[in-house]
């Protein structure tokens, strides 16, 4: 067999192998955190996928939509400034992401970083479920609200 075509049949095979659930999913999620998701970026999503934070419960693509495109009206920054990926593969197409994370937003001027956990469920390549669970620090006037979420693993 000719050297290069040799190279080249084995580079392809290798990229196949070693491909991560995370690697077609990850750049789409950091748009959708990024205030710039554009339509595709929620094709990672099954129809009947949900999206669950402490704030909120989305059913299917249509609200999980809602919930990002919203992200740019309330914060004029917001973006994952860190993260690392687990993954954790029951067979080819399935099995679950976890990303931790820390995202930056600012609202009124105001920078807010929080740790996140960014649980994905993947079934046939699809994101079925989307779970972020991360804790607030939210301070209004004189008041000072504490949202703690424990996730138990």
């Amino acid at each position: 067999m000719n050297p290069i075509k040799e190279a080249a049949a084995k580079e392809a095979l290798d990229s196949k192998v070693f491909k991560r659930l995370s690697d077609d999913i990850i750049p789409h999620i950091l748009k959708l955190y990024g205030s710039s998701p554009t339509a595709k970026d929620f094709e990672i999503y099954a129809p009947n996928a949900t999206f669950e934070d402490p704030l909120m419960c989305a059913h299917g693509v249509k609200q999980i939509k809602s919930a990002f495109y919203s992200i740019s009206k309330i914060f004029s920054e917001s973006k994952i400034v860190e993260f690392t990926v687990e993954e954790n593969v029951v067979s080819p197409g399935k099995g679950e992401i976890l990303i931790d994370n820390k995202q930056h937003y600012k609202i009124m001027g105001k920078p807010i970083d929080m740790i996140s956990l960014i649980k994905l469920q993947v079934e046939g390549g699809k994101v079925v479920r989307h779970e972020d669970w991360y804790v607030v620090l939210l301070v209004y006037t004189d008041i000072v609200i504490l949202y703690s979420i424990l996730l138990l693993v």
